[in-house]
């Protein structure tokens, strides 16, 4: 009876301690010393009700403010704090992790550089502009970052012109960032935008300069010049751009990149590689400092053996505080036809590594698919016949002739009895090559492209023995799921198609009997 007690304990303070979090991340991890940054805290922990111990933050930052609010009620009701801090001393700095009622948020890394030694003139508003890579190769990545300080407030009507050189590509990454700087020993606000840069040509590439509008509310030492409206702009900008190196192979796509991945998925496994079964690979390149237009397609040689059917590559682009990150997805089902082995090539991407200034490959080594026998296609297949058995070597010659007249004739007659009761046309049972098109079928209807599941469609119904129209005659649903295919293939709408209604109805098709065929088709002899 003793454990009880201890039990009943255990089981009331464990939701206690797995309610309890405190999850913890920055608005930006790089900044100087004279900036500040914005550390979020936030709890999910319904019965929380204190507040975060802020006291490990006094050796490395000065804490300026918090904010305390609670999100709108959602899944979880979450409570979050905004807590402005400044740097006490540049270089790499760790904000430790923070504890509220026992919970530990997770330790952050920031980098603060050191101050400038540039003093600027003492005017209320000025812009900054600067590129981190003035020089480099044609289409690699450069980050454009443009400042704006105010040491006056600013009415929210600011606008500034984005960066359009006619020869090269501009991405905006992310939202303007909004912070505050000590500028000889005067209090500014900060607004930052960052843009990644492309240049499409090699040579001289002019960034031309950036206009900034906006209204001041109010001076430094004047207050009258408020609603007074100001307009800045940059100087501006050349980048060196670089033709790609003469080591890079010829008749190679040109890919400049920071860093570049090359990964694979197969659904199903490859090992479970079966005649007629396909199998999906999807095949994913990553350049980071790459848009994904800037990603060459993968080459995928033909496989003896093997039906390939390609679906439209995905392209993403995320946006990092470093630049751009391209993404590249292809998605190929491939059907075996045939057993046994089947090499698959190497796949290879090569690309110019622009930190290290080399030539490198991404690949993927070459695969073997050892395709087994599937049970279901091998008992659609007719085995072939045996040899008749010989005669028996007593039966004279003229019995066999007499035997084999009378068969032949009973023979005709029964065919002529038959020709006359049966249609011209008889349905077709399917075979090998018909259960490797309805495959190919579920298969793109399952992906959701109207244009190959047309092409399947098409090649399926050429085995069967009456017309799509016909089917859909007798068919509803058929009916309605094919209007629904031809409106996807002539619309905009062909992007959010679903092709699971086309091959349930595929499948609920009732077979066609012979009555119905002996009804549709005219007799072999018309009256």
């Amino acid at each position: 009876m003793k454990p009880y007690p201890l039990l009943v304990a255990l089981v009331l303070t464990a939701p206690v301690a797995q309610a309890a979090d405190l999850s913890a991340r920055l608005e930006r991890s790089q900044l100087s010393e004279n900036e500040t940054l914005e550390l979020i805290l936030e709890t999910t922990d319904p019965a929380q009700f204190g507040k975060p111990d802020l006291a490990p933050l006094d050796q490395d930052f000065k804490v300026l403010g918090v904010r305390q609010n609670s999100l709108p009620p959602g899944e979880r009701v979450t409570t979050r704090w905004n807590v402005t801090l400044q740097p006490k001393t540049s270089g790499a700095l760790t904000i430790p992790a923070l504890t509220l009622d026992g919970a530990r948020s997770q330790p952050l890394s920031v980098t603060v550089a050191a101050p400038s030694a540039k003093r600027h003139s003492r005017e209320p508003v000025y812009l900054e502009a600067a590129v981190d890579k003035p020089r480099l190769y044609v289409q690699a990545e450069t980050i454009l970052t443009i400042r704006l300080y105010h040491a006056v407030a600013l009415y929210d009507d600011h606008v500034l012109t984005p960066p359009n050189p006619s020869d090269a590509r501009v991405d905006l990454l992310g939202t303007p960032q909004v912070y505050e700087r000590d500028v000889d020993g005067v209090r500014h606000g900060v607004i930052e935008w960052r843009y990644a840069i492309h240049p499409l040509q090699s040579g001289a590439v002019v960034l031309p300069p950036q206009t900034f509008s906006a209204t001041l509310a109010g001076g430094i030492d004047d207050s009258s010049r408020a609603g007074q409206p100001i307009q800045l702009r940059t100087p501006p900008l050349t980048l060196d751009v670089q033709p790609q190196p003469a080591s890079y192979p010829a008749q190679t796509p040109w890919v400049p990149a920071r860093s570049l991945s090359l990964t694979q998925q197969w659904n199903p496994a490859p090992d479970s590689a079966r005649e007629g079964s396909a199998l999906t690979r999807t095949l994913q390149v990553r350049a980071e400092g790459l848009a994904p237009s800037q990603l060459p397609p993968l080459v995928l040689p033909e496989v003896e053996g093997i039906k390939r059917y390609a679906e439209q590559p995905r392209l993403t682009t995320q946006t990092q505080a470093r630049g751009l990150v391209g993404l590249r997805e292809e998605r190929i089902a491939l059907i075996p036809t045939s057993t046994g082995d089947k090499a698959l090539p190497p796949v290879e991407v090569v690309w110019w590594n622009t930190e290290t200034d080399t030539l490198e490959r991404a690949t993927l080594p070459a695969q073997t698919l050892a395709v087994a026998e599937d049970p279901a296609l091998q008992s659609a297949k007719v085995a072939p016949q045996g040899k008749a058995s010989p005669v028996a070597s007593g039966l004279w010659r003229w019995q066999l002739a007499t035997a084999f007249l009378a068969l032949t004739t009973l023979l005709g007659f029964g065919l002529w009895w038959r020709a006359r009761r049966q249609p011209a046309v008889l349905p077709t049972v399917p075979d090998v090559d018909s259960r490797l098109q309805r495959e190919e079928l579920r298969r793109a209807c399952q992906s959701n492209d109207p244009h190959a599941t047309r092409h399947a469609l098409d090649a399926w119904a050429r085995q069967q023995p009456e017309t799509l129209a016909a089917m859909g005659a007798r068919f509803e649903p058929l009916a309605a799921a094919l209007d629904d295919l031809n409106g996807a293939l002539y619309s905009e709408a062909g992007q959010r198609w679903q092709g699971e209604t086309l091959w349930q109805a595929i499948n609920a098709l009732p077979p066609l009997t012979p009555e119905a065929i002996h009804d549709k088709l005219p007799p072999l002899y018309p009256r």
